[in-house]
């Protein structure tokens, strides 16, 4: 005989369902525990004591972010094993921006109907990028509710913690004209501008997220190249935040070069972008020439293949950056911190730089 129905299950909330996945979900928050971590998974709050010896004064530093239509396209894919890992690099590169380390990650995944196994791969994704970059999963929330999320739609969202000791604090102010912009690259998108990305690969060209792009000879579909995971920049940045010469850092997100680098410019200062000092990856350039978007708008919408920036005093940048190779990193010379009365974001060639 079949189980009647709970008068909430008629509603369209499975208790059941909600028990199942996170019986699942505790054993990969286990996984993430650090020695922080004081409290068990199913606690109303996390606890964490973190450790301080060595600090003078200890400055808590926070941030939360999304992944945005990007997971649309892990809908269409059938695959949300990535898109939490996204989520914990986005954060922690937001924080390490300001010199800080992550200690602890939390979650929110909010969904119409839940479904025990994307749950599981939503939240796997986001412990295994808590275990990349060191931090614990110390809890987080899953709130399913029918009529306000359609089924098969999930929003995930982080909130991550970190500390830095104030004297290391990167906020910009020590970033002076003549100094160096060094890029590392992204591994693609990351999780911006996929709202015209994907007008311009489905809707434009019309691909299926099994295709492969027209003119990238990669063999990648499309699936794999718009859920390649965003890059944290924690394990080659970490061993440098005490590097003297370094004197700021910026997460190329929404907004691209154009509106993040002058988020830690100080007044008088701007930057000069060379725009021959790297290869923009292929798929910008597909979206570019296919969607008819021009470079000023690709510029603030897309990362063009840099996802952080370092800025480098002139004395430093050799030792920087065979620092960064060592790492496995090509980093790639950018262009110069120069005068600038109202601040901004220049683009030029070699010498106009």
């Amino acid at each position: 005989m079949s189980k009647a129905k709970s008068a909430y299950e008629e509603a369209g909330v499975n208790i059941d369902a909600q028990d199942e996945a996170l019986a699942r979900i505790k054993k990969m928050v286990a996984a993430t525990a650090t020695p922080g971590v004081l409290s068990e998974t199913g606690s109303f709050g996390g606890l964490f004591r973190p450790e301080i010896s060595g600090m003078t004064e200890p400055v808590l530093v926070a941030s939360a972010d999304g992944v945005g239509t990007k997971l649309m396209v892990a809908k269409m894919a059938g695959d949300y094993s990535t898109v939490g890992h996204d989520l914990v690099n986005h954060c922690v590169n937001d924080i390490l921006v300001q010199g800080a380390v992550p200690l602890f990650f939390l979650d929110y995944v909010g969904t119409g109907v839940l479904e025990p196994e994307a749950m599981a791969q939503l939240v796997q994704g986001v412990a295994s990028g808590c275990r990349e970059n060191g931090c614990a999963l110390l809890g987080g929330e899953t709130a399913e509710m029918p009529g306000f999320y359609q089924p098969g739609d999930y929003e995930l969202v982080g909130f991550v913690v970190g500390m830095v000791d104030r004297p290391a604090l990167l906020d910009g102010s020590r970033i002076q004209p003549g100094d160096h912009l060094i890029g590392l690259r992204s591994s693609g998108l990351h999780t911006n501008g996929y709202s015209l990305a994907r007008r311009v690969l489905f809707e434009t060209l019309r691909l299926g997220i099994d295709d492969t792009v027209p003119g990238l000879d990669d063999g990648r579909s499309v699936g794999e190249h718009l859920l390649a995971v965003h890059r944290s920049y924690l394990v080659q940045i970490r061993p440098l935040l005490n590097f003297q010469e370094l004197h700021g850092l910026a997460h190329i997100t929404g907004g691209g070069l154009t509106d993040n680098l002058p988020r830690i410019l100080p007044a008088g200062c701007g930057a000069s972008i060379d725009l021959g000092s790297w290869q923009v990856p292929p798929l910008f350039q597909v979206l570019q020439q296919e969607g008819g978007v021009d470079r000023q708008e690709m510029f603030r919408v897309f990362n063009m293949g840099i996802g952080m920036v370092m800025v480098v005093d002139a004395g430093g940048v050799e030792e920087m950056r065979q620092a960064l190779l060592a790492a496995g990193e090509h980093p790639v010379d950018l262009g110069r911190i120069v005068k600038a009365q109202n601040g901004g974001v220049t683009y030029g060639r070699g010498s106009d730089v």
